[in-house]
């Protein structure tokens, strides 16, 4: 039963609202696109355990992914997290195309294309750190020592991996999704008894979901940019062309013709990635590059967007949770 679903993640929408409103010839760009590639192929990897999931009894695993939790004053973040009755998986998902050799000497991953060679940082220190903090979790919530088992998922079938001789007992820990329902198996016929009843495994998925916590760091900070990097206006879907102009209701482009009575919630919504969840009628004004106070009234009005104050004071609460 998957309890917390996998969406695209809050860092890429953010990538994706930053490089819609930054100028093409902005010197932050090509970085910006650099790294928006990476965390979509990254993305695209965690989506490939998908369908060999599907294949588990649904009763018997609960299933978390992008499951983000605190332990102490740090946070640690799994790509997917598989709870059972006897124990609990952490799977870490790598898109890495190539061939790829784990050093057990130096803890690295290196990474063999077109010639090149590329040093990662190895992923089982990572699934290892995970494991603990997991543990301690689990401690600090006064539940069951459940066993904490990890595994590492490298998505690409081409990509070949290999090791040095003395580190034999990596195939048990490293794999290609298609691996992935019988190693869970495998897994749950090793573990004769159950750690967890009916009640505590509930109580436990609760807990898991309810302490979830979502990254909330500015996209703008991270690359030192402020808002006055930033392009304004309604941007046409069509032919990106800006800014769009509101007559009668309606945004209509210059450039291409297109007409759109909707195309502010795109704007909306990159408001809320790059800038806050929470928008006064002059800040959208501003943002929409119209002068209208009551145009901008109707537009927040038709949304239903929650809000506090009165009058020039009203403050509207967005949410874009995709």
């Amino acid at each position: 039963m998957i309890v917390k679903r996998r969406k695209v993640p809050l860092t890429i929408r953010k990538l994706r609202a930053l490089t819609r409103r930054l100028s093409p010839n902005h010197p932050k760009i090509p970085l910006i696109i650099n790294d928006l590639k990476k965390r979509e192929a990254g993305y695209k990897g965690e989506c490939s355990i998908d369908f060999p999931l599907s294949f588990l009894q649904p009763k018997s695993y609960f299933i978390f992914h992008d499951l983000r939790l605190q332990d102490q004053s740090r946070f640690f973040q799994m790509d997917t997290l598989l709870v059972s009755k006897k124990f609990a998986l952490i799977i870490e998902v790598k898109n890495i195309a190539g061939s790829i050799y784990f050093d057990p000497h130096f803890n690295q991953l290196i990474r063999t294309k077109d010639g090149k060679e590329t040093a990662f940082p190895d992923p089982i220190v990572q699934v290892n750190r995970q494991e603990s903090q997991l543990k301690n979790w689990f401690l600090k919530n006064g539940f069951p020592s459940l066993p904490i088992l990890s595994l590492i998922v490298i998505s690409n079938p081409q990509t070949i991996i290999r090791t040095s001789p003395e580190n034999r007992k990596l195939h048990y820990k490293v794999i290609h999704p298609d691996v992935l329902p019988s190693r869970i198996n495998l897994m749950e016929h090793s573990i004769i008894d159950s750690i967890l009843g009916e009640k505590d495994l509930k109580k436990v998925v609760r807990i898991l979901n309810k302490y979830h916590i979502e990254a909330a760091s500015s996209i703008l900070e991270r690359y030192n940019l402020t808002e006055e990097d930033l392009i304004k206006g309604v941007i046409c879907e069509n032919c990106k062309g800006f800014p769009l102009i509101r007559r009668h209701g309606t945004w209509f482009c210059n450039q291409c013709q297109l007409s759109n009575k909707d195309a502010h919630i795109q704007v909306l919504r990159d408001y809320f990635h790059l800038l806050g969840s929470t928008i006064t009628n002059r800040q959208l004004r501003d943002f929409l590059n119209i002068s209208s106070a009551s145009s901008t009234t109707r537009i927040l009005q038709s949304l239903k967007l929650t809000s506090k104050g009165a009058n020039k004071g009203r403050v509207y609460s967005l949410n874009f949770d995709e």
